[in-house]
């Protein structure tokens, strides 16, 4: 495994969804989660956070895709895949919050699934064309 491919691949990827839910959850989903006050009820933070978080998880995820390279296709049409099924497994799970939380809405565990399997999608293309074996 090429550890400086998989490094700047997690930190593109991370840099790319990071971006990507700025603009979900920041613009489209805004006056959503302003409406839902009563679920959301946190203290604004540092958007750096934000972003060093993302980084780290998809720095995980490049790791995981560099060691299954070979079951998927070659360049970002093999990372679409791999995104493909990693966001299937955290829409899903997006599921759990409506169980857990009190008022969460169902409607909203399937914005966040889409909104997810977006950011899974780019990851993996993004992942894809940097790893390459």
């Amino acid at each position: 495994m090429n550890w400086t491919r998989i490094a700047i691949a997690g930190v593109a990827a991370g840099l790319v969804t990071w971006i990507s839910d700025f603009v979900q959850h920041g613009m489209v989903m805004a006056a959503t989660y302003q409406r839902l006050s009563q679920v959301f009820k946190q203290t604004e933070t540092n958007p750096a956070w934000f972003l060093l978080i993302s980084v780290t998880i998809c720095l995980m995820v490049a790791i995981l895709f560099a060691r299954t390279r070979g079951s998927w296709a070659a360049g970002w049409k093999g990372g679409l895949s791999f995104g493909f099924f990693l966001g299937l497994v955290i829409f899903f799970q997006r599921f759990f919050d409506p169980l857990v939380v009190d008022g969460y809405p169902y409607y909203l565990a399937w914005c966040q699934g889409g909104m997810s399997m977006i950011d899974s999608l780019l990851a993996g293309a993004v992942i894809g064309s940097i790893v390459k074996s």
